[in-house]
């Protein structure tokens, strides 16, 4: 692909991502991206083949800028325990308190309103929502193995719960803008953390 269409495939991916988030995807018209991006229809469908496809490069997009936010001074943290609290708070403060996305948490909204209208999409968001569950599963693992974990928890309960906790926080910020709600989250799960320690 040249350069030019490149810039053009990332334009219509970078407007479509800020439409889906604020709009929706089922809000969101193949004019309104037409019209974000300047292009026709002819432009549009040189680089995708339908609004499902703009979607799937949209949440991959979504997904690199999502990891950035969240991942971001993990390497310096001491100890697996020290990594979960700092993804939490990279995930509160930094992810929904940043306002990375116009309307709040792309895969928060995505999740809400693709159940019962696309069982496929739906499943490719959840799917991502357990993966991170299960990268916390990993990180309690290598605390148990580091002998620094409390003996007899049940890891997949405990990153269910914290996944759970930060999706409820992201919905409640995206409705009230309260920075309070991500500051107090932020604090009862780091003190929630600490008593898994040894």
């Amino acid at each position: 692909m040249s350069v030019k269409g490149e810039l053009t495939r990332k334009n219509i991916i970078e407007k479509s991502l800020q439409l889906f988030s604020v709009k929706g995807y089922f809000n969101t018209s193949i004019s309104d991206i037409l019209q974000a991006t300047g292009l026709t229809k002819g432009g549009l469908y040189c680089h995708f083949k339908s609004k499902e496809d703009v979607w799937q490069a949209v949440y991959d997009d979504a997904v690199q800028i999502w990891k950035a936010a969240v991942f971001n001074n993990l390497n310096s943290a001491g100890d697996p325990l020290e990594r979960i609290e700092r993804t939490i708070g990279n995930v509160l403060l930094d992810y929904l308190g940043g306002e990375v996305f116009d309307g709040g948490c792309f895969f928060v909204n995505m999740l809400v309103e693709m159940t019962g209208q696309s069982d496929r999409m739906g499943r490719h968001i959840l799917k991502g929502f357990v993966g991170f569950s299960k990268l916390f599963q990993s990180w309690l693992a290598e605390a148990e193995r580091s002998d620094i974990l409390k003996p007899g928890l049940d890891h997949r309960e405990i990153s269910d719960f914290i996944v759970i906790t930060l999706n409820g926080a992201a919905t409640l910020y995206m409705s009230s803008r309260d920075k309070a709600v991500l500051e107090q989250t932020n604090d009862q799960l780091r003190f929630y953390i600490q008593q898994l320690r040894k």
